[in-house]
């Protein structure tokens, strides 16, 4: 772990503002294999943030795109029988050229062709994963990188059966095996490098009453892996969307009015204000 940096509260608030500032400047490319459900609000919510947006499927528009683009977002929540090919094309295309990328392992422990491609991407890693704390202890057994000491992770869906806190160790063990960052969606985020644990606090209730507020978190942390190191981009994503999502409230009057304010929150929040959204820091145990 000597080689991951380790941040104090300021340096990390001074990198994650450095990270959407540069996003907001050079508008990188980040292409996605996303899903169908969410797809607008991906794109737009990427758009928002200082992304380009491009939605594809196809694995050798995918390959072509990976090595344009400046970073990848792969996300699994539904999938075709193309998947099995573009996906784990996409992910050795990006590790190839050095691109990073997202993988959101939506639905998990669903369906034969979810568990092909997650297989294949075991050999492949992503540079940030993002989930709810049922995805990401799934995951980490599915890879055989952590086992929980009574029954086995159960996935219901897309919904989260288990405490942001419950999947700490799973999400360290699949941080240091990627090499990258892990982070946890919850009522408090938990976002990790293996090495040191983020907690940011902020947010809504009523994220949770609106399809594609994870997907589109996912697809930010993209935008902002191709200006930062995963940890540094993960805490910029999940910073903005606490501080969006704590100011759209303010004016919203229901989900449908949140999710246009959530919107225009992320479009015009300056990168000093979302790199003040509380968080603490903990070195893990």
């Amino acid at each position: 772990m000597a080689d991951i940096p380790l941040y104090t509260p300021d340096s990390l608030a001074q990198a994650m503002e450095v990270a959407i500032e540069t996003a907001q400047h050079i508008h990188p490319l980040t292409p996605s294999i996303t899903n169908s459900v969410t797809v607008d609000f991906v794109a737009n919510a990427q758009l928002a943030a200082g992304g380009s947006a491009a939605m594809i499927y196809l694995a050798d528009e995918a390959c072509g795109l990976a090595e344009l683009g400046a970073s990848f977002y792969v996300n699994l929540g539904t999938l075709l029988p193309v998947h099995k090919e573009s996906i784990p094309a996409v992910a050795a295309c990006c590790n190839a050229s050095a691109t990073p990328w997202v993988l959101d392992p939506v639905g998990i422990g669903l369906g034969e062709v979810r568990e092909v491609i997650l297989a294949a991407l075991r050999h492949t890693p992503p540079s940030i994963v993002r989930g709810n704390a049922s995805e990401i202890r799934a995951l980490a057994e599915t890879w055989d990188l952590w086992h929980p000491t009574g029954d086995a992770t159960v996935v219901h869906g897309v919904d989260a059966t288990d405490e942001v806190e419950s999947a700490e160790e799973a999400a360290v063990a699949l941080a240091r095996f990627t090499g990258g960052a892990v982070a946890v969606s919850g009522a408090q985020d938990l976002i990790t490098d293996g090495a040191q644990i983020v907690r940011l606090r902020g947010g809504s209730p009523l994220m949770e009453r609106i399809t594609g507020f994870g997907c589109s978190l996912g697809g930010v942390m993209a935008v902002y892996a191709a200006t930062a190191t995963p940890l540094v981009a993960a805490c910029a994503g999940s910073a903005l969307y606490n501080i969006a999502a704590n100011e759209a409230l303010k004016i919203s009057q229901g989900p449908a009015s949140f999710k246009v304010a959530f919107l225009d929150q992320v479009a015009n929040l300056g990168p000093r204000t979302i790199a003040s959204c509380p968080f603490t820091i903990t070195p893990v145990r």
